[in-house]
């Protein structure tokens, strides 16, 4: 599973603070990685302060104030940050339990910058001068392969200015902003966060509940003064440049519970898309779907809509108490390869627009919208981890969230609807022999034994379902002192029906003599009738749409398999937006109407399963 990398920007006033330190050890224990940009401020005020030097400044033609770096200053500024700012970093994430790494920018060139030109100030007598020896700059590059090395190795990596000059003369100063944004432009985060004073950005700094809660490009500079036009300004080179999801917090946290102003790259064309447009801005790979579920929380209860996050990560919303459950089961969660989301002749091109984004924003408006009755409860479940193995977020939803009938969120295309989906049957194979050369008389390596042991489960399991699809999905190898090894894993999809004691007893006979066959994972397939209730729910939204639909029985898996391993005689079907063929594929899009007909025919099959008598809901 990937691992999300964090890039947190966090002013030194905040850092004093220990409930920071708790917040980075929480998004630590997600799985993911952290590089902290530290600011430097008060602990610049208070090395110079100990060592008796005035902090030099300058006072700009505009009226500004800034701090004075000249050549000799430097190393001033860096003992600043590796006697006062960073260790105190350190110290308050070891508390914590955290392996920290702390650096200036400039140590061992991790990050390289341009010198800023002349700077125009004004002398003690107000007369315009040029100050050419001013050390400030931009940060420009980034040593990411030695930066990727020490994220893998600690829990949070620590940066702070000055950073390296490009020409090699004296280390420069930045603004810490933008160089959190430039890093997580140069290490392809998928989250920026920039923590400030303030409640996110104000529209009016002097109200503190005047938070901007959504920016578009451009937006922010319009609020911003003093310090914080340079968040923004950061905000946008990150918007610009990266795919990482975009947000200014505060007061001095990250919770979500308090001010936040979301950057978003793209508008969706009309207002009753923007939501689409929003959940596939936001990165959500598998093990990384918490952004995502706080933000679509945030959004059902703007509408009044109760939401949740539960135990297992997903995010739960529900209207209506009634006994009568209609489960709208979705999934947050994406396959890697983020890009930029980005509307193209009526499409939104972006990983997870089909995959299944789509199907779990049409979901949520359905609900918002829906006439949901007294005896009936509409719930909407954007589950975790389906995309891997695991099927976390599906597990939970079996055990806890039992339902009258499910619609699951994948894509059908709006005119389809999926019946049901074939199993899942995964082996993992290991054939080890001795050590010894390959060039050897009759010598068999062990990738060799893999393969003539892959081919042979393969061959058993087809025997009792002639079916199901096989591919061998990985492969690895391993030189050992006294064997060597190789390790496979085989996949099967397995039709409705099949018997997976029979493939299990007929892959592991294939077991021993340096062979280990091991059954990750094998779960059913499952298919529902046409006839059923809510497939007929459907069936007539389809008939009022003038939809002819086609009913289809899918060679993948979905949670609807996890489900069926114990929610017996319950109706379900899959429905959703987009072109399952463009799944997993840099080419997945969606297009606006497509998604607005398969949302429009969703509400309708809803409202027509509510109508139904309660004792033909099975």
């Amino acid at each position: 599973m990937t691992r999300p990398l964090y890039v947190l920007k966090v002013g030194s006033a905040t850092l004093d603070r220990a409930a920071i330190h708790k917040e980075i050890a929480d998004v630590v224990a997600r799985g993911a990685r952290v590089l902290l940009v530290a600011g430097g401020a008060s602990g610049i005020e208070r090395h110079y302060a100990a060592i008796g030097r005035p902090v030099p400044t300058l006072r700009l033609t505009n009226g500004d104030v800034v701090r004075y770096c000249p050549p000799e200053e430097m190393d001033h500024l860096v003992d600043a940050y590796e006697r006062v700012t960073l260790p105190a970093v350190e110290r308050g994430l070891r508390a914590q339990g955290l392996r920290v790494f702390t650096a200036v920018g400039a140590r061992g060139g991790l990050v390289v910058g341009r010198a800023n030109r002349p700077l125009k100030a004004l002398s003690a007598e107000d007369r315009p001068v040029v100050i050419r020896d001013h050390r400030a700059g931009v940060p420009a590059d980034a040593d990411t392969e030695a930066l990727n090395a020490l994220l893998d190795a600690y829990d949070v990596v620590c940066l702070s200015p000055p950073v390296a000059d490009r020409n090699g003369e004296a280390p420069l100063n930045v603004d810490a902003d933008v160089l959190a944004a430039v890093l997580a432009v140069a290490l392809d985060a998928d989250h920026l966060r920039l923590v400030t004073g303030t409640a996110g950005l104000l529209t009016d700094p002097a109200d503190p509940d005047s938070t901007l809660r959504d920016a578009y490009p451009g937006d922010g500079a319009r609020y911003a003064g003093g310090r914080m036009r340079q968040k923004v300004r950061a905000a946008e080179i990150a918007l610009k440049d990266s795919s990482a999801d975009v947000a200014i917090t505060g007061p001095h946290t990250m919770s979500e519970a308090s001010g936040w102003t979301r950057f978003w790259r793209t508008r969706g064309p009309a207002d009753d898309l923007d939501l689409l447009t929003r959940a596939v801005s936001v990165s959500s790979v598998s093990g990384d779907e918490a952004e995502l579920a706080s933000c679509l929380a945030e959004w059902c209860r703007g509408r009044g809509i109760e939401a949740r996050i539960d135990a297992a990560g997903n995010l739960v919303a529900s209207r209506g108490t009634g006994s009568r459950r209609l489960l709208l089961l979705g999934h947050l969660d994406t396959v890697p390869h983020r890009w930029p989301a980005e509307w193209r002749d009526g499409e939104l091109w972006g990983r997870g627009s089909v995959d299944a984004k789509g199907s779990l924003a049409a979901f949520l408006e359905v609900l918002a919208d829906a006439a949901v009755p007294e005896d009936g409860q509409l719930v909407v479940v954007g589950a975790v981890e389906e995309e891997i193995s695991s099927s976390k977020g599906a597990f939970h939803v079996r055990d806890h969230y039992l339902a009258d009938a499910v619609v699951i969120g994948e894509p059908s295309g709006s005119g389809k609807l999926t019946l049901g989906y074939f199993g899942l049957f995964k082996l993992a194979v290991t054939a080890s022999v001795p050590t010894g050369h390959s060039a050897g008389m009759d010598a068999v390596s062990a990738p060799d034994r893999l393969i003539r042991v892959l081919g042979e489960i393969r061959a058993s399991v087809l025997e009792h379902a002639p079916e199901a699809l096989s591919a061998v999905i990985d492969i690895r190898c391993e030189r050992g002192r006294e064997r060597d090894r190789a390790h496979g894993i085989l996949n099967f999809r397995v039709p409705p029906g099949a018997d997976l004691d029979a493939l299990r007893t007929a892959a592991l006979q294939h077991a021993g003599d340096g062979v280990d066959v091991e059954a990750l994972r094998a779960t059913p397939g499952h298919q529902g009738g046409r006839s059923g209730p809510l497939a007929k729910a459907f069936t007539r939204a389809f008939a009022e749409a003038g939809v002819r639909p086609r009913f289809v029985v899918k060679k993948g898996t979905s949670d609807m398999n996890t489900l069926a391993t114990t929610w017996h005689d319950v109706p379900m079907v899959a429905y959703g937006p987009g072109d399952s063929a463009l799944d997993h594929t840099d080419e997945e899009r969606i297009g606006g109407e497509e998604y607005r007909a398969a949302r429009a025919l969703l509400a309708d099959a809803v409202s027509r399963w509510f109508a139904l008598p309660e004792g033909s809901l099975r």
